[in-house]
């Protein structure tokens, strides 16, 4: 039976998305990912961008509310932000919860090209919690 991973975030725009295409990516078919927020505000334009930089696409993904998940029994739960830990809601399951703040490319300030590196920054930081993760709990 495949493992399931939920990644939450505050809006599931950027960092949860970013999270959810390098699992997918690194676990393969071993797994079933979903990330979801809080709130929701669509997925970040610059997040694909920076994404597709690195050969992962997730121009397709959707921004998602925790609360279409909550009937779903997660084997983990994976806090990229500290709000949503704070706010994370009471999932009725054994799911081992893990947590690592990245920071937030959308409040940068600057040139375009501040911005961009800004992303990239938090990309390299998702990616390497990523591969971990997916090397210490799921391969």
């Amino acid at each position: 039976m495949k493992k399931k991973v939920l990644i939450l975030c505050t809006g599931n725009s950027c960092r949860s998305q970013m999270a959810e295409g390098y699992i997918r990516d690194f676990a393969k078919d071993n797994i079933e990912v979903y990330s979801a927020g809080i709130e929701t505000h669509g997925v970040n334009p610059k997040a694909i961008q920076t994404m597709a930089e690195d050969g992962i696409d997730i121009s397709k993904h959707s921004s998602n509310n925790v609360d279409e998940y909550k009937q779903i029994h997660f084997d983990y739960v994976l806090t990229v932000c500290d709000n949503a830990k704070e706010r994370c809601p009471y999932f009725p399951s054994a799911a081992i919860k893990l947590h690592q703040n990245f920071p937030d490319p959308t409040k940068s300030i600057g040139s375009e090209a501040e911005i961009n590196e800004a992303f990239r920054m938090t990309r390299s930081l998702i990616k390497s919690f990523s591969k971990k993760f997916v090397d210490d709990y799921i391969n």
